[in-house]
């Protein structure tokens, strides 16, 4: 290994040679708090280079050989300089003149190494847990500016992700998350289930070209109301009175589908008779949704997926041709015209006297700053009224909920609960 100590040797060649193995050069994730900015964008450039440039070019002081896989070494951050190739271009001469010794064994050990199935798996399996633990990691940014280049570098590591399933060599880089959350008691009912729910969510890879694909992954504010509800599912209307009617269920903008199974579980647990509706537009997003639905409930899922258009809504079909009684959603407002659409459907598929919950990130910057601020405007007593068939909508209670350890992304400085009918 080179030692930290090296110093770069002034117009030298650089040579073609073999990056360091994946299953050596890339850091615990068990520690991923420790690591810093620089190294962890170093580690997945590296990896790009590998696997998605045809030749990687480094300084000859930086000569590292492939690791045998049977060999494990406990490694410092400062004992890699840079992953195995810390440059993208070659080192030139005075002239500008590029140097190359045309080295075909380094060649060809960069070729066997990118071309090793135990390597690159392990290389996926490696950015998969990196996104899946990133947002502790986010969150342990020392300035808002370094929360700001981790939240760059998880997209980065997403898009590399997208890239190891577009290359045809890997059906399959999702992300396989399984969250735990504590039930609480429904006072109305006899039964006593066991203590908490278990929920097995797919986060499939975000498109590079689609920014309406984000439905593919759990985002922080499913995630901290899904908890909310199953803390207190009576709280959130997921209570039968009387015990003999069929509550109806509609999660908005489900993604991945996580409140819909959440809810799913809750009444299968207190044995309360239920039909839910999961419902979203992304073609993708629907696929990866009825996957989450088929994992959750192999046999006679009680959630059915189905397409809905906020903005031009058909209503004369099942399963929108009758009201529901509680309406789900969570962050789906990321342009003013979302809140105002979302308004229209619940003011038709609500039926009066039901609730419809909605919680959604407090984004301080971005593109997608003061969103939250067009519910109170829309939903307020002198927000405009749609309906001449409804009752007029309004909040009847919010509640503003704090950043939670590392769930979240960097630009959600709170969120936002409302209840409202």
């Amino acid at each position: 290994m080179v030692s930290p100590h090296s110093t770069l040797r002034m117009k030298q060649p650089a040579r073609l040679v073999a990056p360091i193995a994946p299953t050596q050069s890339l850091p615990p994730l068990g520690r991923l708090s420790t690591h810093s900015t620089l190294r962890v964008r170093q580690n997945l450039q590296s990896l790009r280079r590998l696997y998605f440039q045809a030749s990687i070019s480094i300084p000859s002081h930086a000569a590292l050989s492939i690791c045998k896989r049977s060999v494990r070494h406990t490694v410092q951050d400062d004992m890699i300089p840079d992953s195995g190739y810390a440059s993208a271009e070659d080192d030139k001469d005075e002239d500008g003149e590029s140097f190359s010794d045309g080295d075909s064994d380094r060649e060809t050990e960069v070729d066997l190494l990118r071309a090793d199935p135990i390597e690159r798996t392990f290389a996926i399996k490696w950015v998969t847990g990196f996104v899946a633990r990133s947002d502790l990691w986010i969150s342990a940014g020392a300035t808002e500016t370094e929360c700001d280049e981790r939240a760059e570098i998880l997209e980065d590591a997403v898009s590399l992700l997208s890239a190891f399933t577009g290359n045809g060599q890997e059906e399959d880089v999702s992300l396989t998350r399984t969250f735990t959350f504590p039930l609480g008691v429904v006072p109305s009912s006899s039964i006593q289930p066991k203590s908490a729910i278990h929920v097995e969510l797919n986060d499939a890879p975000l498109s590079n070209d689609d920014h309406t694909s984000v439905g593919l992954q759990s985002w922080g504010s499913c995630i901290l109301f899904a908890e909310r509800i199953s803390l207190d599912p009576s709280a959130f209307s997921l209570s039968l009175d009387p015990p003999t009617k069929k509550l109806r269920i509609l999660e908005l903008g489900a993604g991945t589908g996580m409140l819909s199974i959440v809810a799913a579980k809750i009444l299968q647990a207190y044995s309360i008779h239920s039909e839910i509706i999961a419902t979203d537009y992304h073609p993708h997003v629907l696929e990866n949704l009825s996957k989450n639905v088929r994992t959750n409930f192999p046999f006679s899922p009680p959630i059915s997926v189905e397409t809905l258009d906020w903005e031009h809504p058909v209503y004369d079909t099942a399963p929108f041709d009758e009201p529901f009684d509680v309406i789900l959603a969570a962050d789906v407002i990321y342009h003013p015209s979302h809140a105002e659409w979302i308004k229209r459907v619940v003011e038709r598929l609500l039926v009066p006297g039901g609730v419809f919950w909605l919680f959604i990130p407090v984004r301080t910057t971005g593109r997608h700053e003061g969103m939250a601020e067009t519910v109170d405007a829309l939903f307020s007593n002198s927000g405009p009224f749609h309906s001449q068939e409804a009752e007029r909508l309004e909040i009847l209670h919010h509640e503003e909920v704090g950043r939670q350890g590392g769930v979240g992304r960097a630009d959600e400085g709170a969120y936002r609960l409302f209840k409202i009918g």
